[in-house]
């Protein structure tokens, strides 16, 4: 077992000069099938804002896992009860909303991991251990679990670099959604203000030697993200595409 989201961003052989993703919001195994075979290099199956719950987690998983797109799997919060019951369902690749500092970062990484790096509590029987069948999962399991920690308010933008250092962290991920809003830029993402302090976290992380990854509503946002230095960029999401994809279509019917 190895580190499926590292793995992944040192992967020579995708199709763009970075990984691109996008959002699972519509809790549809078919979607995300189909996202997976559309190309997408990663996305993220999203428990924080949709009606996703651990049951509807292992379907997606299995309808990602027919596919090469990576699945990050975003719990509802820093809550080591939520992260137990998502690793056993088998997610590896963990997303954490809302991270403030150092302390929660600690709490993110010790969630994920069995003893002595962590706290995880032990399953003798899971899906995330196919069901036993891995040898000596307790021992191994922990190199393959990557966690991601989102920092989305200008609070958690000013310790950016020391939640990157904590240990265990493999990626940052900053939100601009919600920092635009704390910055008083509520639902413009691409504001001046923002993006400058957006750029400024991305050198902190590089600094620590940690990638930073985002999300952008549309290709020219993310094109603008890659040019702030992003490693990595989700692209809208299944229904926003859906959305966008109905509003053209209907538009350009009802033209007189």
């Amino acid at each position: 077992m190895n580190n499926p989201f590292l793995h992944m961003l040192s992967r020579s052989d995708l199709p763009g000069p970075f990984p691109v993703g996008t959002w699972l919001m519509s809790s549809s195994p078919l979607v995300a099938e189909a996202l997976g075979c559309a190309g997408f290099d990663w996305a993220v199956v999203d428990m924080e804002h949709s009606p996703v719950d651990v049951g509807d987690l292992v379907h997606l998983l299995q309808a990602i896992s027919g596919t090469a797109m990576l699945p990050i799997t975003r719990v509802p919060w820093n809550d080591p009860v939520v992260v137990k019951r998502v690793l056993d369902a088998g997610a590896r690749t963990l997303m954490f909303p809302f991270i403030q500092n150092a302390l929660e970062a600690r709490q993110a990484v010790s969630a994920s991991k069995y003893p002595p790096e962590g706290s995880r509590g032990m399953a003798a029987m899971s899906r995330g251990s196919r069901f036993g069948t891995t040898k000596d999962y307790f021992k191994i399991a922990n190199q393959s679990v990557s966690v991601i920690l989102q920092v989305e308010t200008v609070k958690s933008m000013s310790v950016i670099e020391e939640i990157a250092e904590t240990e265990g962290v493999d990626s940052i991920f900053i939100g601009p959604g919600d920092l635009s809003g704390d910055m008083g830029h509520i639902g413009n993402t691409m504001h001046p203000e923002v993006m400058e302090l957006m750029s400024q976290g991305v050198q902190a992380c590089h600094r620590s030697g940690k990638s930073v990854g985002t999300v952008g509503g549309s290709p020219e946002a993310v094109a603008a993200y890659r040019k702030a230095g992003f490693d990595y960029i989700a692209c809208g999401s299944d229904l926003g595409l859906l959305m966008k994809q109905c509003a053209s279509h209907l538009s350009a019917l009802r033209e007189k």
